[in-house]
């Protein structure tokens, strides 16, 4: 009966595959990330009209003792330096 109610609701057996309803960890504020990494902001970009991507920023572990206190302008210079800026897609699962 189990392929039989996969082929009926597909979306369901979608949704148990990638278990994207979840989010983890639970009760997490994503728009407060220092709470949860170290030297790490929330920024917003709008890549088109009506199109947001919140990202987070994090910098190395090297400049974390520059970083503590700073504000987000900070953040946004160092995004500019010469450093190598290395970005990580975290999939699908609907969190940062």
């Amino acid at each position: 009966s189990v392929p039989f109610l996969i082929g009926l609701f597909p979306s369901v057996a979608t949704k148990f595959v990638f278990l994207n309803f979840l989010a983890f960890p639970f009760f997490a504020d994503f728009r407060r990330p220092e709470l949860l990494v170290n030297n790490t902001i929330s920024l917003y970009l709008t890549t088109e009209p009506g199109v947001t991507v919140g990202i987070w920023h994090t910098v190395p572990g090297s400049r974390g003792a520059e970083a503590q206190g700073k504000e987000q302008r900070w953040y946004e210079e160092a995004l500019a330096d010469a450093h190598p800026v290395i970005i990580y897609l975290h999939g699908n699962g609907g969190t940062r």
